[in-house]
């Protein structure tokens, strides 16, 4: 299994660069993709990245399909709905936080997007969400320090710009020669 993580900043377009990746790769083969966000414990990314290992990344790697209980926003509980996650060809991991360093011997190929700041905030107030406006900035802040300490977009293969009015794109071809 390949797996390509998708990492940068809140409201930097990393939701949608991911479903669009995933959907032109898995003209080739099997694609699974997994948002990181439904393994936060509410606003921290402490855990997350383990969750993800022990959850997905392990018993994928075995050959048995992996899959989590996400949290669930509205209650602040982990849902008991289950995510389950086949064993794939690629694995595409978005999210803040969908790199950290210690995911170096899993990742085959990392692209880190971000926007600029207003687009970014923007972007993060218009989604649905009780008290946004507070969490988002914080939120932004503890994303920093994250990025900052772990040198997340500096280890990337690819940098994307999001901000408007240039679409969103990639070439397909190039990324999948690049997981060949």
């Amino acid at each position: 299994m390949r797996m390509v993580t998708i990492d940068g900043p809140s409201g930097s377009g990393k939701s949608l660069f991911a479903r669009r990746l995933a959907s032109a790769l898995s003209t080739r083969g099997s694609v699974s993709l997994v948002e990181i966000e439904a393994l936060y414990e509410g606003w921290t990314l402490d855990g997350a990245w383990q969750r993800l290992l022990d959850w997905v990344l392990e018993p994928v790697a075995t050959g048995w399909g992996g899959g989590f209980h996400p949290y669930d926003w509205d209650t602040r509980s982990w849902s008991p709905g289950w995510y389950p996650v086949p064993v794939a060809d690629v694995l595409v991991v978005e999210g803040c936080g969908s790199c950290p360093l210690a995911a170096e011997g899993f990742v085959s190929y990392q692209v880190w997007i971000e926007a600029s700041p207003e687009v970014a905030l923007a972007r993060g107030l218009a989604r649905p969400g009780v008290d946004l406006d507070r969490h988002l900035r914080a939120w932004q802040q503890l994303e920093a320090r994250h990025f900052a300490e772990q040198g997340t977009r500096r280890r990337a293969d690819l940098l994307v710009d999001g901000d408007p009015p240039r679409p969103l794109t990639f070439d397909p071809e190039l990324a999948l020669s690049t997981l060949s």
